[in-house]
């Protein structure tokens, strides 16, 4: 009975272990699911902006009357806010890289965390965001 006991007691270790690990496996996924996206820096995307990179989107996530003021050259307009009621509009992006930004980088995780959500994996986020972009002198469009 004592040999019964110890194989029972095998199996449900076993089976705790393979339930961890499987729980673990799943907690990674979700970590690099919620991860920051990744930086582009100015330079780099000023550079796929003038090879008018085709795989490259920019997405500017601030409001309206901001991005009127003035933003990076050929960024489309979704204000945070508004961005998961349009996210079936942007569904063609999604297997484009989404370059995101804002004005200092607060709403960026907010629209990051939203299409994350949506089925978007390459997002890149605009290191420095507006703010760095225009101290940097570099081109703006209004």
């Amino acid at each position: 009975m004592n040999k019964s006991l110890a194989v029972v007691a095998c199996a449900l270790l076993g089976a705790a272990g393979i339930a961890a690990t499987s729980i673990a496996a799943d907690a990674a996924v979700a970590d690099a699911a919620s991860a920051p996206a990744p930086p582009i820096t100015q330079s780099e995307l000023l550079a796929r902006l003038e090879k008018k990179d085709p795989e490259l989107v920019v997405l500017d996530v601030r409001t309206p009357a901001e991005f009127a003021a003035g933003h990076v050259p050929g960024a489309r307009n979704v204000s945070h806010d508004l961005l998961s009621s349009q996210v079936a509009e942007l569904a063609a992006l999604r297997d484009k890289q989404v370059v995101l930004y804002c004005r200092s980088g607060r709403r960026t995780l907010l629209a990051e965390e939203t299409l994350r959500r949506a089925g978007f994996t390459k997002l890149l986020h605009l290191q420095g965001d507006y703010l760095a972009w225009e101290a940097e002198h570099r081109p703006i469009e209004k």
